[in-house]
């Protein structure tokens, strides 16, 4: 496939101060995962770093990078050795002038994190981790395909906490098929006892390209709006009552523990995409690397930018993700953004008491919170 030539369509050097790292490894492929991602296969793993490196200093003969947050996802970041991470951190403040990076993430897999592991990210300057653990109990990591037990994602947990990682979040998900509330309940109350930092839940979704939606089609596997009602507030009330911040949908934190690379994609900044299939939003272009990583180090290598599509986001687009994604956070939606022919929509929904206006701002009610993308279809125009 031809590289795209975004030099053509960048029109001056805007600072790019958000920095996504996509590492596509994982030792077994998660059903419900969507991502993309495979195992290592016979991948170069040294030469996939590098490219990554690589990619980096192709796109500062465009762009200005001075990262404010740098996040590494997956697949599973942590499934690197240390040598390629040391490789790669280091790599990453030989190159770019780091010295406003705020916060530096990265997921992880309970599977792959040792205490050596753990201290070695904190050495090289990761100050935030989240946990993939998912669910508390055995029959819904079985399920869920999961490669952990409780007690290994209990071990990691520690380990994290052991190395001095300045916040961890632990992922969870509801609305399992099987998942009883009782069961939901207890992995809350699990989670809480462990005083996490950060805590986020989400809801189960039948994505495309997964094993969960072939299975689901067949009928053996369920959804059911009413469970993920009830898990959801289950969740809002517990975390909620712990002392934890439901400043998003899917996002709950401690005093000072908010995501800030999340909260920088809500809130529409630029962001830079590294890595096989990853995204990049700059100055209303949006571009995706190529999904497949043998290409994408074969492009690298030959210094050509390895982007597979881009597409301009004209006003509407960008209207429909601002309403989309700003409405989901504790501080909502600001009430300019809702077009005038669509007030008489916005008086309906106060009325049914899904949101209210404060403060010149749209926000979720407790009933609007679990339908919010249902809310935010009426307050996009056609």
């Amino acid at each position: 496939m031809p590289s795209v030539n975004l030099k053509s369509q960048i029109s001056n050097l805007n600072l790019i101060e958000h920095l996504y790292i996509h590492i596509p490894f994982c030792h077994r492929i998660c059903p419900y995962c969507s991502f993309y991602k495979h195992t290592p296969g016979g991948t170069d793993l040294n030469a996939f770093v590098q490219a990554l490196l690589g990619e980096l200093r192709l796109h500062q003969r465009n762009l200005e990078i001075r990262p404010r947050t740098l996040y590494l996802g997956g697949g599973t970041p942590t499934m690197l050795s240390e040598t390629h991470l040391t490789t790669l951190l280091e790599g990453l403040r030989e190159t770019l002038d780091c010295s406003r990076l705020e916060e530096a993430g990265t997921e992880a897999n309970p599977k792959n994190i040792s205490r050596g592991k753990a201290t070695l990210l904190r050495e090289l300057g990761i100050t935030r981790v989240s946990l993939g653990v998912q669910a508390w109990d055995e029959p819904t990591l079985q399920l869920l395909g999961r490669d952990h037990s409780p007690r290994e994602a209990m071990e990691v947990y520690e380990n994290l906490r052991a190395a001095g990682i300045p916040s961890v979040n632990l992922d969870l998900m509801f609305s399992i098929p099987n998942l009883s509330l009782p069961t939901w309940r207890a992995s809350l109350d699990q989670t809480i006892r462990l005083s996490p930092d950060h805590v986020s839940c989400y809801n189960l979704t039948y994505e495309e390209d997964t094993e969960f939606l072939s299975r689901f089609r067949r009928g053996e596997l369920d959804a059911s709006q009413d469970r993920d009602a009830e898990h959801f507030y289950t969740a809002l009330d517990l975390l909620s009552g712990a002392g934890y911040e439901h400043y998003e949908i899917s996002n709950y934190a401690r005093p000072g523990h908010r995501s800030r690379h999340n909260q920088a994609y809500w809130l529409g900044a630029d962001y830079l995409g590294l890595g096989p299939a990853a995204f990049s939003t700059h100055q209303n272009i949006r571009w995706k690397n190529l999904p497949d990583t043998a290409e994408y180090i074969r492009h690298v290598d030959g210094g050509r930018v390895p982007v597979a599509e881009s597409e301009e986001l004209d006003d509407r687009k960008r209207l429909i993700e601002r309403v989309a994604l700003e409405l989901r956070t504790a501080d909502g939606l600001p009430l300019g953004r809702v077009q005038p022919p669509l007030h008489a929509k916005l008086d309906m929904l106060r009325a049914e008491g899904l949101v209210v206006v404060r403060d010149a701002r749209v926000v979720l009610t407790r009933a609007g919170k679990p339908v919010s993308d249902a809310v935010a279809e009426m307050l996009i125009p056609d």
